[in-house]
């Protein structure tokens, strides 16, 4: 039979950048100063292609935010420094390390240094005057991410009420803010991690070599393999052997942990976590562990 017209659908993959890229344009429209806020990490990676994709062939319209703790991985800060170059986009670090010594953070050291991440992080978005911070959340990950909206509001505290939210129905967004008051936007929010690996292979997207298959020396701490580094000194009882491990996330060293694994394409990732049973976050990402709501003890904080 002779096909009289074209098949006009989109895969799911298509869809769901289709949706992320109206995400973004909508924002770069609605906001006077949005910025992305970039680990360096797969999903952040994927919200800079998104971008790149939505404002091509001109250059992306707001600066990238990056959290110093101090405590990254070096293939991670590497990958980040090359597409930042590549892209020409404005890096705005903002350090811990800094917010210590200006005495944004009081008492310091009673706070660990994950949490440490929140005043950082307030502070730089109110110093910059930045109105909407794109996030890499997605909904898969966590439960506190499951019950954020794609427009998060944040009072003038940068704080967060999950049972305070507005309504998204037919997927529009209320971005009205008032005075000091800023917006979270999650464009994966609907993604998978399956869905950001396909994404990333399909994409061709350059991502840090953690997160494929190599040799590293690691303990074991609370369930975890962790890495063995100047950052991330053993405890004791705690015995340091070399394994073949990749990371699925990138966060803080001394708490991101890595898996056994010897996926070292994108091929083999993807079959990999298609049979995963847990998320990334909750597999290997020891600030997850302290309580059953750690994540949304953070975020209503004003965490990522």
């Amino acid at each position: 039979m002779t096909q009289t017209h074209s098949d006009y659908r989109l895969s799911q993959l298509d869809q769901l950048e289709a949706e992320s890229i109206h995400i973004f344009r909508e924002v770069a429209a609605e906001f006077e100063k949005p910025v992305l806020m970039f680990s360096g990490g797969k999903d952040s990676i994927v919200m800079l292609r998104l971008a790149e994709k939505a404002f091509y062939p001109a250059k992306i319209p707001f600066s990238i935010l990056q959290v110093d703790t101090g405590l990254d991985f070096p293939e991670v800060m590497e990958t980040r420094d090359r597409w930042v170059e590549r892209l020409g986009i404005n890096l705005v670090v903002a350090s811990i390390d800094d917010a210590i010594k200006n005495g944004i953070i009081p008492d310091a050291a009673k706070i660990s240094r994950n949490r440490l991440q929140i005043p950082t992080l307030l502070n730089a978005i109110e110093e910059n005057g930045f109105t909407a911070a794109f996030g890499g959340g997605r909904r898969d990950e966590e439960k506190a991410r499951a019950k954020e909206r794609v427009y998060s509001h944040r009072d003038e505290f940068g704080q967060w009420d999950p049972k305070n939210q507005r309504p998204e129905l037919w997927s529009l967004y209320n971005g009205r803010l008032h005075e000091g008051e800023h917006m979270r936007i999650f464009p994966i929010s609907n993604w998978t991690e399956l869905d950001v690996w396909d994404y990333i292979g399909r994409e061709g997207i350059e991502i840090p070599s953690i997160y494929f298959s190599h040799q590293r020396r690691v303990f074991v701490r609370d369930g975890m393999l962790m890495s063995e580094t100047p950052l991330n000194p053993t405890r004791d009882g705690e015995v340091v052997e070399e394994r073949t491990v990749r990371f699925r996330t990138c966060g803080d060293i001394t708490l991101t942990g890595c898996v056994e694994s010897t996926a070292s394409t994108i091929d083999e990732i993807i079959e990999e976590v298609a049979v995963a049973r847990k998320t990334e976050r909750g597999a290997t990402r020891g600030d997850d562990r302290f309580s059953e709501a750690a994540m949304e003890d953070r975020k209503k904080e004003g965490y990522f």
